[in-house]
């Protein structure tokens, strides 16, 4: 099970959308493009570990995908009036929840966007991206999670590695990004989705990447889930964390995507 503190917020009126944060579901940072988006959508933000709540009481163990995926999908069910169905919005960690969200709890979801999911068994180069993966555990456990993230930064733009500059930033291993480093990056990059699955609900999926995120690790694992799904794929402002750095030409993109008015996508 999740987090017993596991919570969420709700905003704005109309459709339902489900947004689920990237990271370890922290929902800071997205207050921008949630408060645009809750013009259009009832807004519902998915924080699985209650980490807007304030810190945690207690040791996080190690997070699953699936755990996430049928929390989110038991939220929905409790939000949603009868026969009504919902969107769904997730980054980074939590695409690879929505794609987890259509693949195995499709029934009540009008269209699911995953922006820059970073499912890395399904590149070409997968071994040398757990490789990475691998080592930026291995930084954080020797040099400190300061020093991981810079490791996981330079994996993800595709820089070579010479260790940490001279100042990293301290990362605690109970803040967001410590519990991110730690519990989820790991888990949730090895994930495998579903892609049969996908394929049956194509026409409800696009994939989502950043335009200044070209040539990067997320932007290639994004657009080739599309491909391999059969699902769309779609380019929004900014990079990686897009959402946050220009939130309401983000939003807007979003909603021309759900509510069909955004061309070719």
């Amino acid at each position: 099970m999740p987090d017993r503190r596991s919570h969420h917020d709700v905003r704005g009126s109309g459709p339902v959308l489900l947004v689920v944060p990237g990271g370890a579901g922290h929902p800071m940072g997205l207050e921008g493009a949630t408060e645009r988006l809750a013009e259009r959508f009832t807004v519902v933000t998915f924080d699985p570990l209650g980490l807007s709540l304030g810190p945690l009481d207690g040791p996080v163990g190690e997070q699953r995908v699936e755990v996430w995926s049928d929390h989110a999908h038991r939220l929905l069910d409790s939000l949603l009036p009868d026969g009504e169905s919902a969107y769904v919005f997730g980054s980074s960690s939590g695409g690879i929840v929505a794609l987890d969200l259509l693949a195995r709890h499709p029934r009540r979801l009008r269209h699911v966007v995953a922006h820059e999911p970073p499912s890395l068994a399904v590149l070409p180069d997968a071994v040398a991206q757990r490789a990475m993966i691998a080592e930026v555990d291995e930084v954080g456990r020797t040099q400190g999670l300061g020093a991981a993230m810079a490791r996981l930064q330079a994996g993800l733009v595709g820089r070579g590695w010479d260790g940490p500059p001279a100042s990293v930033p301290e990362v605690g291993p109970d803040t967001p990004m410590g519990v991110f480093l730690t519990r989820v990056l790991g888990p949730f990059t090895s994930h495998t989705p579903d892609l049969a699955a996908l394929k049956t609900r194509s026409a409800r999926l696009t994939l989502g990447a950043g335009h200044d995120s070209r040539g990067q690790l997320p932007y290639r694992t994004a657009a080739l889930l599309a491909e391999l799904s059969g699902g769309g794929f779609a380019e929004f402002p900014g990079g990686h964390i897009g959402v946050i750095e220009h939130p309401v030409p983000f939003a807007d993109r979003l909603t021309a995507l759900f509510t069909g008015t955004a061309g070719d996508v």
